[in-house]
């Protein structure tokens, strides 16, 4: 059963929600340092993650490319707007699948919520179109799975 929840509000917005065994601190490390995004950010069984460039810092770069191994592979690349360790990131990303998405803006926050963490993603598309689009992927299937590796990390 998914820990994770996706709901969609007004015409372009979704929100994730995700509770961790884990304190913020450990948590928002693992949104942020390319060494351990890198070992769980996969999605579905079978994906790798060759590429992570995670810049932690206003203004920073962010690219991540996955592969199947098969052929088949997309990236994403972003830039960190905002940062407050151990609360809150907000940051830009387009998917490219092979051509660009229109920028999703993000804002995730990790709170405290008894001796874990809540994780509260909130995303702002530019449209119900694209929003529909995204979320016709699936992808929650593919967050969830990277959750659960994330779990076994902290």
């Amino acid at each position: 059963m998914s820990k994770l929840t996706l709901k969609t509000e007004g015409d372009k917005y979704v929100i994730v929600t995700r509770r961790f065994a884990a304190p913020p601190e450990a948590v928002y490390r693992a949104h942020t340092d390319p060494k351990l995004i890198q070992k769980w950010m996969l999605g579905p069984e079978g994906w790798t993650m060759p590429v992570c460039i995670s810049e932690a810092r206003p203004g920073g770069k962010m690219r991540f490319e996955w592969t199947n191994g098969e052929g088949q592979g997309f990236y994403l690349t972003g830039e960190c707007l905002e940062l407050e360790p151990y609360s809150r990131i907000v940051h830009v990303e387009r998917m490219h699948l092979p051509d660009p998405t229109p920028d999703n803006h993000v804002e995730t926050r990790f709170d405290a919520d008894g001796k874990g963490t809540l994780m509260t993603m909130r995303m702002t598309l530019p449209n119900a179109a694209t929003r529909a689009a995204m979320l016709a992927t699936g992808m929650e299937h593919g967050m969830e799975a990277s959750y659960v590796r994330l779990e076994g990390l902290l």
